[in-house]
């Protein structure tokens, strides 16, 4: 089965090079093969724009990933904590701490030992050629700021559409930069797909990372960012001086 996420897909054709031409090419001879292993994709990606992502894998290769995830986490002195709960199937991710470029490969380990099936929002920068191919497949949606308007209302038909389960990832900082308040896209996504809110955490100082409580929507906006970013005040980024969680 193909997935698809029709908004980002307009997006990565409408600019055609010949890195995004041979991705294409390499996407289609790995989108057939993961059809034929008969693994089964949560969302539906039309014909013509197949992207194998990490939740595509094969069981060997989801395996083998988790190992080498969870042996370099041991490696380096990390902990993961925490599991995906029986309801959080289809929910948003936070991804907070977001302080350094690093909280990328260890976001995705963390996932891998956690066997979450995860899509994540990043600068289009991440995606140029050579690596395009690779972040998609790893569960990367490319935005730009001309089309970030049109991501809540986007993300929130494709979690609503899947057929599977789905993780969200979003980090509430939006940036790297030293940053004193929090972009609430990751809350409407929640509200809009009505789904709930999985507190993910990166601490670099203790060297823990995992899922936190459930968190769900109420409405009240302003009471539910106290009450989230009052989970987050303990949690040390990796340049723990960008990272703000007060009201």
């Amino acid at each position: 089965c193909h997935r698809g996420i029709p908004f980002f897909s307009q997006q990565h054709h409408s600019r055609s090079t010949k890195g995004c031409q041979l991705y294409d090419k390499l996407a289609d001879i790995a989108a057939t093969i993961w059809v034929q292993a008969g693994t089964c994709c949560p969302l539906r990606y039309p014909a013509a724009t197949p992207s194998p992502l990490f939740s595509c894998t094969t069981p060997v290769v989801n395996t083998l990933l988790r190992a080498v995830s969870l042996a370099f986490l041991k490696y380096t002195g990390w902990k993961v904590k925490g599991a995906l709960p029986p309801n959080g199937q289809k929910s948003v991710l936070i991804a907070a701490p977001h302080t350094s470029n690093w909280d990328l490969p260890y976001t995705l380990m963390v996932a891998f030992s956690l066997r979450l099936n995860v899509y994540w929002i990043g600068k289009s920068q991440l995606f140029r050629f050579p690596f395009r191919g690779i972040m998609m497949w790893l569960g990367g949606i490319p935005v730009t700021r001309e089309t970030s308007n049109n991501l809540v209302a986007a993300s929130v038909a494709d979690i609503q559409a899947a057929d599977g389960p789905l993780q969200f990832i979003v980090p509430p900082e939006g940036t790297r930069n030293h940053n004193c308040y929090w972009k609430t896209g990751f809350y409407y996504i929640a509200v809009g797909a009505q789904v709930p809110i999985v507190m993910a955490y990166m601490d670099y100082e203790r060297k823990i990372s995992g899922l936190g409580p459930v968190f769900h929507p109420t409405g009240d906006i302003e009471a539910d960012m106290r009450a989230i970013k009052a989970f987050y005040a303990s949690f040390k980024g990796k340049n723990a001086d960008q990272f703000h969680a007060g009201s």
